[in-house]
């Protein structure tokens, strides 16, 4: 996405310390003389996406008469988002419309101020990663806004210079790590790959492909244990290997920008990422392929992270109001130019059928690879202890990274720690 860098998250803690201050806030429902009704939006959209935003934003006002869409953004970017409506939230003072990601949607979903829109939203057609990243309990708590998955992208020259057969789809964890070994050149100061090591989401979110892969998931069916137990220390001795053969590069900062920085640059051979990182990959110049994560099992499998459009009640009227832009927004005619100027994935299977979608995919080298993984994609759990659960494993995977405990120590106290946590009645 040309969109939000990496999400990365770990702030419930705010989420909950103002959820209980919510109850009674609110705006007044705003109706003006001859029914219009104002909705009020906070996106944090930025350049590109931004200016395909305001583009839609002034084609659904013009085409609905009645609705009127504001979408100031909140003066601050998606990044901060999540701070700016909790603020909001607890001096009654919020949007009707805000972008929020979807790992802090549960959270976010104990304000009763967040709107159901069970009712009012079809999401059959999405792909099961965006229905399942807006449902919570079974009730769908807001919109897709934006659909990424996760693949490696691969420097074809580097391949080439180290005498190596590009990576194809059904290559294993073993296969990635000889691979990347392999590709490490310190004379000429190319690494093999790279991992956030800051212990934020976007250290952990690319590990549960990994954990999925083995049988394992985030927490147990009865909510009560993590169920990554028995299969994460095979998963964190996967970054053990890579981080010993010193053929990893460990970004020391929020967002994994340095990480970027150096596949950019030409000296680093793979880096999982997602679609967002495609413009910048072709204006460098880069001679890149596409090719699915690697497994354990030679099955696909991989992780989807979306955003979401969360809607909140400042009365019956903006919430149908609100509930109906963001309903036009997923239909596919207006999705296909967001995906296609925000640098999304379409989030149904009807717009990824749409002409307008086959010639921007079939322009975009590597871009299908991304689309097709979404039939294997999975997404975290909307859960309300997930930011904390998260956060522990952020912990124990930069100890591991920087060779400061051994894989079993490391988990063992990260299990012993989110264990704790998960005793404690959400």
């Amino acid at each position: 996405m040309s969109s939000p860098t990496r999400r990365d998250l770990l702030r419930a803690a705010a989420v909950l310390a103002a959820a209980g201050t919510l109850g009674a806030c609110g705006k007044p429902e705003q109706e003006e003389a001859g029914g219009l009704v104002t909705v009020d939006l906070w996106h944090g959209q930025t350049d590109t996406a931004k200016k395909a935003l305001d583009a839609l934003i002034k084609q659904f006002n013009d085409t609905h008469p009645l609705i009127k869409v504001v979408g100031g953004g909140g003066g601050v970017t998606a990044d901060s988002m999540l701070q700016k409506v909790t603020a909001g939230l607890a001096a009654g003072s919020y949007p009707d419309i805000a972008y929020i990601f979807g790992s802090d949607l549960a959270s976010m979903t104990r304000s009763p101020k967040v709107a159901d829109l069970s009712a009012a939203m079809d999401l059959e057609d999405c792909w099961p990663a965006a229905r399942e990243a807006v449902t919570v309990k079974g009730k769908v708590r807001a919109a897709p806004a934006l659909l990424d998955s996760l693949c490696v992208v691969y420097n074809k020259k580097l391949f080439a210079a180290a005498g190596l057969p590009e990576p194809k789809a059904g290559w294993t964890w073993d296969d990635f790590t000889s691979t990347a070994q392999k590709l490490n050149n310190p004379a000429k100061g190319v690494f093999g790959t790279g991992w956030p090591g800051v212990g934020d989401e976007d250290t952990v979110w690319r590990l549960w492909p990994m954990i999925w892969d083995l049988g394992g998931n985030v927490v147990s069916e009865d909510g009560k244990s993590v169920a990554f137990d028995k299969v994460g220390e095979q998963v964190l001795g996967t970054l053990d290997r890579l981080r010993s053969d010193k053929s990893l590069y460990v970004d020391p900062k929020p967002g994994g920008e340095q990480l970027y920085q150096v596949f950019l640059g030409g000296r680093m051979g793979m880096v999982a990422t997602g679609p967002w990182q495609l413009p910048d990959v072709i204006d460098k110049g880069i001679d890149y392929g596409v090719v699915p994560l690697p497994s354990y099992s030679g099955k696909p499998i991989t992780i989807s992270g979306p955003d979401t459009w969360t809607v909140f009640d400042n009365g019956k009227a903006r919430v149908k109001a609100a509930a109906e832009f963001v309903k036009w927004l997923n239909d596919p005619q207006q999705d296909v130019r967001w995906d296609i100027q925000a640098g999304s994935l379409p989030v149904s299977t009807t717009t990824a059928a749409l002409p307008e979608w086959k010639k921007h995919a079939a322009g975009t080298k590597g871009l299908q690879v991304f689309v097709d993984a979404l039939e294997t994609a999975k997404v975290r759990p909307t859960i309300t202890q997930y930011p904390q659960i998260s956060q522990q494993l952020g912990l124990a995977t930069v100890a591991v990274l920087l060779g400061r405990k051994s894989p079993s120590d490391a988990l063992s106290e990260c299990v012993k720690q989110c264990n704790a946590l998960l005793a404690v009645p959400s």
